[in-house]
């Protein structure tokens, strides 16, 4: 089947777990993509369901893909003041959720550590739940044919700041090397 995407991260785990797939890019704004789908003879395109809905074009037939790791923080928002802005600073004070603070910490470590940006097919998610964080961490080839892989929990208190520690176990895998080939594939 072909299946279209603009994720390097989607792309290599798709091909991870499908690697008889073509996989076709697929760029522009959601309704420029979504065009594109309907005028392609493609057998899917990969979208970020939250994007479609908050728009209002979830479509009517869709699969979830539960099994995709995200990007690293994907979906938080951040706001940025100066440091002696106090008035700032006590007024958005309430709109920050400590529990999403701690899990985008832990993910932005991993993808630092690893040295991915945003272009690299880096995922992870940290998740908690009665005060223990669950953390998934992936890094996998452009092609999806080598994945490495950390999974983790602990309580928060444990496992607060370990995105690097966690980073660190993936290099010690193979990462660092792959990295590397990825880096010079990609042109950086």
């Amino acid at each position: 089947g072909i299946v279209a995407t603009g994720s390097l991260r989607r792309r290599a785990q798709w091909l991870h777990r499908y690697p008889l797939h073509e996989i076709t890019d697929l760029r522009g704004n959601v309704n420029t993509r979504l065009e594109k789908f309907r005028t392609h003879n493609w057998d899917a395109a990969i979208f970020a369901a939250a994007g479609l809905e908050r728009i209002s074009l979830l479509p009517e037939q869709y699969s979830t893909l539960d099994w995709m790791i995200p990007a690293p923080a994907q979906g938080a928002m951040m706001v940025v003041t100066m440091e002696e802005n106090s008035y700032c600073r006590e007024a958005l004070s309430p709109l920050n959720d400590s529990e999403t603070e701690i899990c985008t910490t832990v993910e932005r470590e991993f993808l630092k550590t690893l040295e991915g940006g945003c272009t690299a097919p880096i995922g992870a998610l940290a998740v908690i739940k009665e005060e223990v964080l669950h953390f998934k961490g992936i890094l996998l080839s452009l092609d999806g044919s080598k994945k490495y892989e950390v999974q983790k929990q602990g309580s928060i208190k444990e496992v607060a700041h370990s995105g690097k520690v966690f980073a660190e176990e993936i290099q010690k895998q193979g990462g660092v090397e792959l990295m590397s080939e990825i880096k010079a594939q990609i042109g950086k």
